[in-house]
């Protein structure tokens, strides 16, 4: 439905109330349990009584893949349906909403364990570039989407073509061949560049403020490896000011930058989806909602 920092979660929850629906979280790092700060989880008095699906779905040494998601995800679509509710799919993991609306084969392609520790000594011993460099060749036009410092999903690009002979591109050019099952509308919200940037520093603020160093380390203590929670946006930065690889103020200006850029990538996302309804960042909460209901009603 919507992206990060953009008060998403509260205009889901009064849409949620006019049209008896329930929410269906779209956020590929609140699904872990204990990663709570840096993922802006919304709290039991925030969600005000409505229903929300895929939060504190597996511990943070668990791995989740697309195909976890998409599965989980179609459960609870199904589930809130039976119930002649309407399902609400909200944030901004765009692989995560393409899983719902395509049947993309890639999300099925197991893990081969050899291959991916081959390709994870070569970002150790040459850098993460040399993977990018490789990833690139293969599949020029998935590598635009993705960051040079995203190892999970370069990684991803190469296990793909290995197990599959296919590139990520090619397989979702497949997909959208599939009929689509569900009838389903995309919201997004469009807003100033410099406005959400002031908000992305404002939040990174609050995020320290409220103790995200603090549950780090309580989430390093318990667990013992993180095969993708750790990898996400806040909690890697967080981890090397821990480790004494970063100052304090370097870990607060790294994770705006990476948020950042983040932001940058999802409404790059967004915008080439022609599919997607646009509001407008300016208009109050009241106006987007009635723009939504006239779409969906």
């Amino acid at each position: 439905m919507a992206q990060q920092h953009l008060g998403k979660t509260k205009l889901a929850i009064e849409l949620a109330k006019k049209v008896n629906g329930e929410i269906i979280s779209c956020d590929s790092m609140q699904i872990y349990k204990s990663l709570n700060i840096g993922t802006a989880k919304p709290t039991k008095e925030e969600m005000q009584g409505i229903k929300h699906y895929l939060i504190d779905v597996v511990e943070p040494n668990q791995r989740f893949s697309v195909s976890n998601y998409k599965l989980i995800a179609t459960e609870a679509i199904e589930e809130i349906l039976s119930k002649n509710k309407m399902p609400i799919v909200v944030g901004g993991t765009g692989l995560y909403v393409d899983s719902l609306i395509y049947n993309i084969n890639y999300y099925d392609v197991k893990i081969d364990e050899k291959y991916r520790n081959e390709l994870e000594k070569i970002a150790k011993e040459d850098g993460l570039e040399k993977l990018y460099e490789i990833a690139t060749k293969i599949d020029p036009e998935a590598m635009r989407k993705i960051s040079k410092n995203d190892k999970k999903r370069i990684i991803r690009v190469l296990e793909i073509y290995k197990q599959t002979g296919k590139t990520k591109t090619e397989l979702e050019v497949e997909s959208r061949k599939t009929e689509i099952k569900y009838n389903f509308k995309i919201f997004a919200i469009n807003i100033e560049r410099q406005i959400l940037y002031d908000r992305i520093n404002k939040r990174v603020d609050e995020m320290i403020n409220n103790g995200l160093i603090e549950e780090v380390r309580e989430i390093l203590k318990k667990y013992k490896e993180f095969p993708t929670a750790m990898q996400g946006l806040g909690y890697k930065e967080t981890k090397e000011y821990i480790d004494g690889k970063i100052t304090k103020e370097e870990l607060i200006n790294k994770v705006k930058l990476e948020t950042r850029r983040y932001a940058k990538r999802q409404l790059t996302w967004f915008r080439k989806n022609k599919n997607i309804i646009w509001l407008d960042g300016k208009n109050t909460q009241e106006e987007n909602l009635n723009k939504i209901l006239e779409e969906i009603v």
